[in-house]
């Protein structure tokens, strides 16, 4: 997986290609931590995501509860089948996801 990072003011964009699992969410999980003082606003843009494991999904959750704190955290562009584990496990709930 590849971690593509944007920072514009209090705003930061993570654009992810790949797979997002057991070997790449600490990659993911260290990237956030490195970048997210200071942040009101975290973008993941998932279009080039391939595929989420339920690591990645932990990370994600660990994400959403720091932003709950300090701002928003939206994800955009999912594909189908990551949209269907964000429904099966009832993330879909918990997350704002955007076309």
């Amino acid at each position: 997986m590849t971690i593509e990072t944007k920072k514009n003011g209090s705003e930061l964009i993570f654009v992810l290609t790949g797979r997002l699992d057991t070997t790449t969410a600490p990659q993911l999980e260290t990237e956030f931590k490195k970048n997210v003082d200071g942040v009101d606003s975290l973008i993941l843009d998932f279009e080039q995501l391939e595929y989420l494991s339920s690591a990645g999904l932990r990370v994600l959750l660990s994400a959403q509860k720091v932003m709950n704190k300090q701002g928003k955290m939206v994800i955009r562009h999912v594909n189908e089948t990551i949209q269907e584990v964000f429904e099966v496990t009832g993330f879909a709930d918990i997350l704002t996801i955007e076309e």
